[in-house]
């Protein structure tokens, strides 16, 4: 462009399409209300469309040789397909994906008609690079007033991920407690931290309490718990245990779990015949994730002792170097006012007998960590019985009972956090940050040939600023909350 073409551009009038100012008059604070999600009041924000949304990725049975991954569309995608290929430095990943076909499940909410979606990846080759993308509806575009045009599928981006090896090797994962509250607002910052913190991470575990939708009505907060993860969702396999919040109550009955639970996780259908849908493990690179079914065990002694049973079949054959439990009501509750009695008596000896290494809790939306038993005081101590964690992930938050500051060897209220675990062969380090990214609290399990284990303390005392972390909230909703959650979106 020459300098004469280029000053008439500068000094052109701007055509309609341009940008112009728009006249504001001045903000006013919106009221204080009680919120739970971003979504206003009869908003539609989370309708499905043609396009595939709420895309996820579980780790099966034998996660070197199987993955299952869920997706939603609208009522107009009737059939479940997925492409998966060897990831490839080009472009041309369509040329080899192979098509896989699955299952597809109906469910109406408030956000509309939707169609669940899900596929197992099975006969997949360890340690291998894997890009997939599933299928959505389709368009057929008018090409002209004569004709129509080609169909258009309404494909996903394709995601990547890598199997783990057939035999143990290092690796990262990542625990959250509740998310449950304000998930867009508050917890997207929690899921993004630890992904910065531990990139390489390649599962996440989610200990219940998911969202808050007891009912099994609100249909935004499950988008918004998809929002708040992302991609990630789809690229590190998430392994998830429900919580109370994901069973709906009946005047008449026991609750039952939300329908959300089996349209979203298809996960690896190896539990006890009456949970399928919410007790499995995935044998993950030599470590054993198990998720046990805690609000079922607490409602029904029954349910806690199949559970029970099926436990010690899974652990009497386990050839892992590692043994990690989920699920979401504490063994030793850490808040005030609660008690699971059932699960002591009914899982904590299976615990015990079998050398399960580390329990992952949630529910009591406070920090706590500890064991059944130590002997000495030093930060290295012989361990009797698993370590026990509860954290919390999201903003509701509660108080610590004084018996469990007493035991606990870590305690703490009104902190967001998230914990990352790294597996080696002797030792698993876990380390609890908060949502800035701050050390909160750490400790080794180090395992000798023998299979006895040693806690090695590494940031609990008064070294650590954070430590023993109490409720600066000067206007407390209950005597035993910190916050309800709820106050923060709109305060």
């Amino acid at each position: 462009m020459s300098i004469s073409l280029l000053a008439f551009a500068l000094t052109a009038p701007l055509a309609a399409h341009d940008v112009t100012p728009v006249v504001t008059t001045n903000y006013q604070p919106a009221p204080q209300v009680e919120r739970n999600v971003l979504v206003p009041e009869g908003v539609i924000r989370y309708a499905p469309t043609m396009f595939p949304d709420r895309i996820v990725l579980l780790p099966g049975a034998a996660a070197e040789r199987s993955h299952q991954v869920t997706w939603r569309t609208d009522s107009s995608v009737t059939f479940a397909v997925a492409e998966i290929s060897p990831a490839l430095d080009t472009p041309g990943l369509h040329y080899v994906a192979t098509t896989v076909q699955g299952q597809t499940l109906a469910l109406s909410t408030t956000n509309g008609d939707a169609h669940h979606h899900h596929v197992t990846f099975n006969n997949l080759e360890p340690d291998t690079l894997y890009a997939y993308r599933v299928r959505g509806g389709s368009h057929t575009a008018a090409a002209s007033s004569e004709a129509n045009g080609p169909e258009q599928v309404a494909w996903s981006e394709w995601f990547q991920f890598r199997t783990p090896k057939a035999e143990f090797a290092p690796f990262s994962a990542i625990y959250f407690g509740d998310a449950q509250n304000a998930v867009k607002s508050h917890f997207s910052r929690v899921i993004r931290e630890a992904f910065r913190s531990t990139p390489e991470a390649m599962v996440m575990v989610h200990a219940g309490d998911l969202v808050n939708s007891r009912y099994g009505e609100h249909d935004n907060e499950w988008g918004e718990w998809f929002d708040a993860g992302g991609w990630a969702n789809g690229m590190i396999a998430q392994f998830v245990t429900p919580g109370n919040h994901e069973y709906i109550e009946h005047d008449d009955g026991p609750r039952t779990i939300v329908p959300q639970w089996e349209t979203h996780f298809a996960v690896a259908a190896n539990g006890p015949e009456p949970l399928q849908r919410s007790v499995w493990y995935s044998d993950y690179q030599g470590v054993r994730f198990i998720s046990l079914d805690s609000m079922e065990a607490v409602q029904s002694d029954d349910m806690a002792r199949i559970q029970a049973e099926w436990l010690r079949e899974v652990l009497q054959n386990n050839p892992n170097q590692w043994t990690v439990v989920t699920y979401h009501h504490p063994m030793f509750s850490v808040s005030l006012g609660r008690d699971n009695p059932a699960l002591r008596k009914y899982w904590q000896p299976v615990f015990d007998e079998f050398g399960v290494d580390l329990v992952l809790q949630g529910h009591d939306h406070t920090y706590g960590r500890g064991q059944n038993h130590t002997e000495g005081t030093s930060g290295q101590l012989t361990r009797y019985g698993p370590m026990y964690v509860v954290s919390v992930a999201g903003p509701k938050m509660y108080l610590v009972s004084d018996d469990s500051a007493k035991f606990m060897q870590a305690t703490a209220e009104e902190l967001q956090l998230f914990q990352t675990l790294r597996f080696t062969e002797e030792r698993l380090h876990y380390e609890a940050r908060t949502v800035t990214g701050e050390l909160f609290d750490a400790f080794d399990l180090v395992k000798a040939e023998d299979g006895s284990v040693s806690v090695h303390n590494k940031a609990i005392g008064s070294d650590s600023p954070l430590y023993l972390h109490r409720c600066s909230n000067p206007n407390k909703p209950r005597e035993t909350r910190c916050w309800n959650g709820t106050e923060v979106i709109q305060p």
